[in-house]
């Protein structure tokens, strides 16, 4: 199977080098799994918050986990031939988010506290490579309008029902370890208007990011066609 072409794009729609977009692309059975193994892991570090969440709102709890398990279908159906544009449009919106949201709210907003070190950095790290992916997929996805529809939808859905409405017993955002009291959980304290301005804010990046790139590749198929 042959890579798809590198269409001349500015650095802010693809930043990474074009032999770590090929590499990744060629490996991408290996990406697949990998992140098939941290969508497993994510669900099992949610187990808790599961367990005090209502069952009607449990998919909207493990963000991380399911934006793992989108970049994993995204590159199994790049690599079966399959059209899935609004699914591409999900994987990158939630690798660009969920791998920025959750390095920024461990180390601005919860701090390590009590939790292990080795996790406390494996969850910083690890969602930095989720970020890094979601600059791969503009390689053979075209971001159609439809598509990014999707993604705004679902993913501002989410910020809602995450920080602004009381749905099924929420918010659903990640536990905040900033958040929690000797009474529980205060979402009143600034460390929850902080996930928040983060989340709505990542939305926004990754539709400015998707609809640019969509915008900047077709005009350079149509500088390609003139010249």
């Amino acid at each position: 199977m042959s890579l798809p072409s590198r269409a001349s794009l500015p650095w802010y729609v693809a930043p990474l080098p074009e032999w770590l977009e090929d590499f990744a692309l060629r490996f991408a059975w290996v990406i697949v799994a990998v992140n098939l193994a941290g969508t497993a892991f994510g669900f099992w570090y949610y187990r808790v918050q599961f367990v005090e969440t209502p069952l009607v709102a449990w998919a909207l709890v493990p963000d991380s986990p399911v934006a793992t398990l989108f970049i994993a279908l995204s590159l199994a159906a790049y690599k079966l031939d399959y059209d899935a544009d609004w699914l591409h449009a999900l994987a990158f919106f939630g690798c660009l988010k969920l791998g920025l949201w959750t390095p920024f709210v461990q180390l601005v907003v919860n701090g390590q506290g009590s939790l292990w070190w080795a996790m406390y950095w494996f969850l910083v790290v690890s969602h930095v490579g989720m970020a890094v992916q979601a600059f791969v997929i503009h390689r053979y996805a075209t971001f159609s309008v439809g598509a990014v529809a999707v993604a705004v939808g679902w993913y501002g859905f989410n910020d809602l029902v995450d920080y602004f409405l009381q749905v099924a017993g929420g918010p659903h955002h990640t536990l905040l370890r900033a958040e929690q009291t000797r009474m529980g959980f205060d979402h009143s304290l600034a460390a929850h208007d902080l996930a928040a301005a983060a989340a709505v804010t990542l939305t926004i990046l990754a539709t400015f990011l998707a609809l640019a790139t969509r915008v900047k590749t077709l005009e350079s198929e149509h500088g390609r066609r003139d010249s």
